[in-house]
């Protein structure tokens, strides 16, 4: 039996086909079933692998944590923003600033520049819980793409909140690390911030160019407008420049900043947020921008401004000036100093006129270029409406010029009849001019204005040939009553010299200080009707070794006896000195002193014809005073300073006007307000001093000015 079962055994073994051959499939099963375990086995190695490695990132994530900077500082955000200075009236004439920045609430930016950097930067702004996990894919591919094929820049995918945790909280380096850092944060932001909050904080902060920090100082240094004014193709044009402001420049770069900008107005329809008509009409218009300079803002002020920078930079430190986005109001009336400069300026220039033409200030060789070489000629950019311009050629009766705007012209004859050659040795001018020949010579670089309405036989516009004045000078104005300083002109040019002749300049005031002489005698018993001997004076210097002081008057003649009064309307020397020796030097030096003229000057006759040494802003705040009625007066710039919340934390008049603040008029008093500055002179003598003042414009040295028929006196 155990034969037979062995032998149906083998029987059975011999019968069975190979499995391979198994019409029942077993073999095919078998090998599903060891792939099915070799995916089964890979997918669990990936799933291992995978939480071994989310594992891993919550551990890195979690060492980072310690390190993260706390984001709740942004609830105190105090950005840097741009001190502004303002004139008398309001109007802004400079700005001054580290980082030019204006801070202004998410609720006072318009729509449609909100929606413009979404449109850029983060069309689902709106929609994502701080990182956008559909950019950074749709990035991954686009960057695979541009790797591989090795065209386009790589595209990054940082949401607006990311980019906020970077600006405030985070470095800019290109790390793993930085990158976590800034998902955290801005996951984290976004659950302490409304989404306006975090666009505020991303709208105020972002640079973008020309040295302009947030969207409104950006709105203003570019196009000159508020938020509120710009038009949809100029948010659009700010919203292209966070990504590299200075590849879409708007001078240099125009043609590549319109394509950008172009772009953004094209994702602001795909966005729905404008029409395609709307687009288009915006796509049509010329990026016509402009590069705001930094400092003065109004060309006639920049001496005042930088006096005003240098008050407000004692009284309140670097950081407040620079980074406190303080408000200034300042004294300066902008009529009043556009005049002063005028005036200034027109003087000047005649009188250096009338000392001859220098030549010309360089020469460059021409050619089809002259125009790129004189733009590399330095030019004084304030001197406007003065041009700097290359000599082409030159004929009898013109010479033909190249300005520096590329364009051409001509100066004629007639305006060349002044720039005679001026013989120093000889004290004179040279011969007449006849030809332009005479003057200027191909290549020669000049400063000419144009003359309006006027043009050449050939059309071409006409200019008048300048000169850089070699004498220079100063003008200021106050109010008497108060030593608010309504202008105030440093020099001629403020590029070509910083240097403040109004307030560093010390000069001798020569007969301006004769007025202070006489009220020094006035004050001792004399009056205006007082004779004083007019003949020749002579007086000891330092002792009869030394030698003697015998000073004359402008006329090289002596008049006898006269009366204070006409001897100050004369501007009579001897008369000065003769008093000057009669009343002693210590009064006159203490009026100096006491009208603020001088610190210490010595007690010596010929102080009294004003050889000490002064400055114009304290000549002229003394000669405030005796229109004030001899009051104790200081010039001031500043009215009122405030700080970036509108809060005033400086005031020039600290005086309290009680029942000011009554809104309707009851039949009240008007409120008296205390004056309680010293008297510098009795108020007689300062009155008398004025009077006799009057009379040198109407009789004397001074009846040149008299053609104003203003009531004036000096």
């Amino acid at each position: 039996m155990a034969d037979d079962d062995r032998g149906g055994l083998r029987a059975f073994d011999q019968d069975r086909p190979p499995s391979g051959d198994d019409d029942g499939g077993g073999g095919w099963f078998s090998q599903l079933g060891l792939t099915l375990k070799l995916v089964a086995l890979g997918f669990g190695g990936l799933v291992v692998v995978g939480v071994i490695g989310l594992v891993a990132a919550a551990i890195y994530v979690a060492s980072l944590t310690p390190q993260l900077p706390d984001y709740e500082v942004l609830a105190e955000y105090e950005p840097p923003i741009t001190t502004r200075v303002h004139a008398g009236d309001g109007s802004l004439i400079a700005e001054f600033a580290r980082e030019r920045r204006l801070f202004v609430p998410v609720g006072a930016i318009p729509d449609h520049v909100k929606r413009a950097f979404i449109s850029a930067e983060d069309k689902s702004f709106y929609e994502h819980g701080g990182i956008d996990p559909r950019g950074i894919m749709r990035a991954a591919l686009a960057n695979a793409t541009a790797y591989i094929t090795g065209s386009g820049r790589l595209e990054g995918a940082s949401t607006i909140t990311q980019q906020v945790a970077k600006n405030f909280l985070l470095s800019s380096e290109r790390t793993i690390e930085r990158k976590v850092k800034e998902q955290v944060l801005a996951l984290r932001i976004e659950r302490a911030y409304t989404k306006d909050e975090i666009l505020e904080l991303y709208l105020n902060e972002i640079y973008l160019g020309n040295r302009s920090y947030g969207v409104a100082a950006a709105a203003l240094n570019y196009f000159e407008k508020a938020l509120d004014q710009l038009s949809i193709d100029e948010a659009a044009y700010l919203a292209a420049l966070p990504k590299a402001p200075n590849n879409y420049h708007p001078v240099r770069a125009t043609q590549r900043a319109t394509q950008r900008r172009n772009w953004v107005i094209d994702r602001m329809v795909e966005n729905g947020y404008i029409t395609a008509e709307t687009a288009a009409e915006a796509k049509a218009r010329e990026l016509v921008a402009t590069t705001r300079p930094v400092g003065a803002q109004f060309a006639a002020a920049e001496y005042f401004a930088e006096e005003v920078r240098k008050k407000v930079y004692d009284i309140y430190g670097e950081e407040a000036l620079y980074d406190g986005g303080l408000s200034v109001r300042t004294t300066l009336d902008r009529r009043l100093q556009q005049i002063a400069r005028t005036s200034l300026r027109n003087g000047l220039v005649a009188y250096d006129r009338r000392h001859g033409w220098r030549g010309a200030s360089a020469t460059i060789s021409l050619g089809p270029d002259w125009d790129e070489r004189l733009n590399d000629v330095p030019s004084l950019l304030d001197i406007d409406p003065w041009r700097l311009a290359v000599v082409l050629e030159v004929r009898n009766d013109e010479a033909l010029i190249g300005v520096k705007t590329g364009q051409t012209g001509s100066i004629p004859l007639e305006e060349l009849l002044w720039a005679r050659s001026w013989d120093s040795d000889a004290e004179a001018l040279g011969a007449e001019i006849t030809s332009a020949s005479e003057v200027l010579s191909a290549g020669d670089i000049i400063y000419v204005e144009p003359i309006a309405g006027a043009r050449s036989e050939g059309g071409l516009q006409r200019y008048a040939l300048r000169q850089q004045p070699k004498v220079n000078g100063a003008i200021t104005a106050i109010d008497p009553h108060t030593g608010r300083v309504l202008a105030m002109i440093g020099g001629f040019s403020f590029q070509a010299s910083q240097f403040n002749r109004a307030t560093q300049a010390r000069r001798q005031p020569g007969s301006a200080f004769k007025p202070f002489v006489y009220a020094a005698a006035l004050d001792r018993g004399y009056s205006p009707s007082s004779l004083i001997l007019d003949a020749p004076f002579v007086a000891p210097v330092g002792g009869l070794e030394t030698g003697w002081y015998s000073p004359g008057n402008y006329t090289d003649r002596f008049y006898g006896e006269s009366t204070l009064r006409r001897g100050i309307e004369q501007s009579r020397n001897v008369m000065t000195v003769r008093l000057a020796q009669d009343i002693g030097m210590d009064p006159i030096i203490n009026n100096a002193k006491g009208f603020g003229i001088a610190d210490t000057w010595p007690p010596v006759l010929s102080i009294s014809l004003g050889a000490g040494e002064t400055t114009l802003m304290r000549l002229t705040t003394a000669y405030a005073i005796l229109v004030n009625g001899g009051k104790k007066i200081e010039p001031v710039l500043i009215d009122r300073v405030q700080d970036r919340y509108g809060q005033s934390i400086y005031k020039q008049d600290p005086r309290e006007c009680l029942g000011c603040s009554q809104a309707e008029w009851t039949g009240q008093a008007e409120p008296a307000l205390e004056d309680p500055r010293p008297q510098t002179i009795d108020s007689r003598t300062a009155f008398q001093v004025g009077s006799m003042l009057e009379g040198g414009v109407q009789r004397g040295t001074g009846r040149t000015v008299s053609v104003v028929e203003r009531p004036l006196a000096g």
